[in-house]
């Protein structure tokens, strides 16, 4: 399909041919039959892509900072390499469409069906694509009477109903729109349809010619006399309220509004200005000022939007949901008119035409649209063929499955020094990513059915990297076609799910490695040679530093990520694993207060003893790993992966260290090229039964944790 791409490293722009979409259980499948530009907004982010790396980090000086935090944990090249990686992230560009259903997921087969007519909202979502996947709450049904390039105003409407709803407009209420783009445009008409008096102040006339259209009252501020034009319109009271809907760096937005607003007016930010308050100006004056939140409640809510969760409408009457249905009920009532705002139509095979004359002004505009010609056959094709490879028997066919952040940033540096494999395919759910993957590392093909990969006779083995709940059910499929598979942590949510991979395993007789990496980092290996020579049983200390995770990350939600108990724990339970090189047979876990706060104990056989301590309330500056290993009257140490040492006999030595220069090595790239040996060997130097071992650990240290720290037997 086509869609529409911004690549942030150059600024460049791209038609893009991509596999399409698929539907998730709790999304709808789109076909888009009208996309709207967003002028003011994407202007600012193709702005941004354009400017140089400096230009870059002088615009985001939040980002530099943690840029800074992480050269000190991680290096200067693993730094530089993250940020090089998130500039190659293509951005889609486009939030705001409107469609036909094409597939619905089994979750919303109840609420939508094949043939519905719809609006879709978010920049992750309503791309300018030929088709998009689309959580339920971002989307409303399209009545039949409203076109579908008139349903693509609805998102930019909901920004401006959201806005006037954080106004608290009464009737009669005089309200001043600040800016008449197409938000202040659709905010003036609201605000009309609500029964307030509305002036709106720009300084483009054809922009204020149109608002007058609708019956609101305007003044051009290339002129002068602004002040006294308000005194008049206001009988000297100044605005109830203000929305401030125009687009610049200035502060002077917020420093006219408190000149213009009355005693205790509420002035609502809606578009991106300046935000240096004068201070005494609104407090004199009791000023409300409220930003207002996009689309309205719900929006940057993963519950709301991704796992499509209800508000209780007693608190929240009116979420993004439905702020979008009101928008196009508006329409079909005929009490808003988006038509009037529609300048120029594009083909989308003319899309580029239309950013050119978007981002460079070549003629007046104001509602863009691009449309987009039926052909549902080329379109829903969900393999695009890049080039062809053959795979040499001295070789191994390498397809990945997932190719999110950690994907692009880790394993794609780490798969470069891979010299075993030929890479085969490329599948994701989005089918951007796994296209932009594809092109990077010269796979064979990129696709968004899964299907595709099992296919592929080319494809000896895969890589898993998808979300957490989905590695057991994907494991097994892959081992049921023939596939050896490096799947990422964790490698099952719970028992069963082991149990079920395991079975599928010894019955395939294929490779199965999980991607517990730090196994075969070389600080493990240069502080394992040293243990060794020890005799006896070991101690194991690992303090992991591990840091907040932001509000709504999918791995905190225990039906997609687990939480990282299960999701990240796993790793350091593993290690201690390797360290130790006995059989852990029971493991105590106890869970601190705050969030993700564990102490983890494990014996071994030989009456080693590992203690993990896990916190994320440590100091985000700090080092993540520190390990410590005693016995035999000796002492090893691992910072960090950049260094480890050796104590003994009082002498200190240095065993493996690493400039702040380099890469952090955690075992990545090691461990890819143990795998392509591994599956042309037919089996791993870390047996299956090894892995089954170590993934069951946090399992069990969960269950502890659940009987208040008992501990739990493992079982071999």
């Amino acid at each position: 399909m086509k869609q529409i791409i911004q690549h942030l490293k150059n600024g460049q722009m791209e038609l893009a041919n991509v596999p399409p979409p698929t539907v998730g259980a709790k999304e709808v499948l789109v076909s888009t039959q009208a996309s709207l530009i967003s002028a003011g907004t994407e202007k600012m982010l193709i702005d941004f892509a354009g400017k140089s790396l400096v230009g870059k980090a002088k615009e985001r000086p939040d980002l530099v900072k943690k840029a800074l935090q992480k050269v000190q944990k991680d290096g200067v090249m693993a730094t530089l390499n993250s940020v090089l990686s998130r500039l190659d992230e293509p951005l889609p560009l486009g939030y705001s469409a409107a469609g036909t259903v094409v597939a619905v997921g089994k979750a919303l087969s109840g609420q939508y069906r094949k043939g519905d007519r719809v609006v879709m909202a978010g920049a992750s979502a309503a791309n300018h694509a030929e088709v998009n996947a689309v959580p339920a709450n971002l989307l409303a049904k399209l009545p039949d009477n409203v076109s579908f390039e008139e349903g693509s105003f609805a998102t930019l409407t909901a920004i401006a109903m959201h806005g006037v709803r954080n106004a608290k407009p009464q009737l009669g209420d005089r309200v001043l729109v600040m800016g008449l783009g197409l938000v202040g445009q659709l905010a003036s008409q609201l605000l009309l349809a609500a029964g307030c008096q509305v002036t709106a102040f720009d300084f483009d006339k054809k922009r204020l010619q149109l608002a007058e259209k609708f019956g609101v009252t305007s003044f051009d501020l290339s002129r002068k006399g602004a002040d006294q034009f308000v005194q008049e319109v206001t009988d000297g009271r100044g605005f109830d309220s203000i929305l401030i809907c125009a687009a610049t760096e200035s502060n002077t937005p917020l420093e006219q509004a408190a000149v213009w607003a009355r005693d205790r007016a509420r002035v609502v930010m809606v578009g991106k200005v300046g935000t240096t308050v004068p201070y005494a100006d609104y407090m004199k004056k009791e000023i409300e000022l409220v930003i207002s939140r996009s689309y309205g409640p719900g929006r940057y809510d993963p519950a709301f939007e991704q796992a499509g969760m209800a508000y209780p409408v007693g608190y929240v009457p009116w979420t993004e949901q439905d702020n979008l249905a009101e928008a196009v009920r508006l329409m079909a009532a005929g009490k808003l008119d988006v038509t009037a705002l529609i300048t120029h139509q594009f083909p989308i095979d003319e899309a580029l035409q239309a950013y050119d004359m978007v981002t460079n002004g070549t003629e007046p505009h104001m509602g863009v649209i691009l449309q987009y010609p039926q052909k549902d056959k080329e379109r829903l094709i969900p393999y695009v063929q890049n080039a062809h490879k053959p795979v040499s028997n001295k070789k191994i066919g390498l397809s990945f499955i997932g190719a999110g952040a950690f994907t692009r940033s880790v394993l794609g540096p780490a798969l470069a020094s891979t010299t075993q494999a030929v890479h085969r395919g490329v599948v994701s759910k989005g089918g951007l990513s796994a296209q932009t993957f594809a092109k990077k590392y010269e796979f064979a093909f990129a696709t968004s059915d899964i299907k595709d990969i099992w296919q592929d006779k080319s494809t000896h083995a895969v890589v898993i990297t998808t979300r957490h709940a989905d590695h057991a059910i994907q494991v097994e499929a892959a081992l049921k076609a023939g596939k050896h598979v490096l799947v990422e942590k964790p490698l099952a949510m719970n028992k069963q799910e082991l149990a079920q991979v395991a079975k599928a395993q010894a019955k395939s007789g294929t490779v199965l490695m999980v991607g517990f990496n730090r196994r075969f980092a070389p600080a493990t290996i240069a502080l394992q040679k040293k243990l060794a020579s020890i005799t006896g049983p070991k101690q194991v200390l690992i303090r992991v530093n591990a840091g907040q995770l932001e509000s709504g990350n999918w791995q905190t939600d225990p039906n997609i990520g687990g939480g990282r108990l299960v999701g990240e724990v796993c790793h350091f339970t593993d290690l201690a694993y390797a360290l130790v090189g006995q059989t852990p047979i029971a493991i105590a876990a106890e869970a601190g207060a705050g969030q993700d706060n564990y102490s983890i104990s494990i014996t071994f056989t030989d009456g080693s003893l590992a203690t993990i301590l896990y916190t994320s309330d440590g100091d985000s500056s700090a080092p993540k790993e520190y390990i410590e290993v005693h016995g035999g009257g000796s002492m090893g140490t691992i910072e960090n992966f950049r260094q480890a040492t050796w104590r003994q006999d009082g002498r200190l030595t240095k065993i493996y260290r690493q400039s702040l220069w380099q890469a952090q090595d955690k075992g990545h790239a090691q461990e890819l090229e143990e795998f392509c040996q591994a599956c042309q060997a037919g089996a791993a130097s870390v047996t299956t039964a090894e892995y089954l071992m170590s993934s069951q650990l946090p399992l069990l240290a969960q269950e502890s944790i659940q009987m208040g720290g008992q501990p739990r037997p493992i079982s071999a």
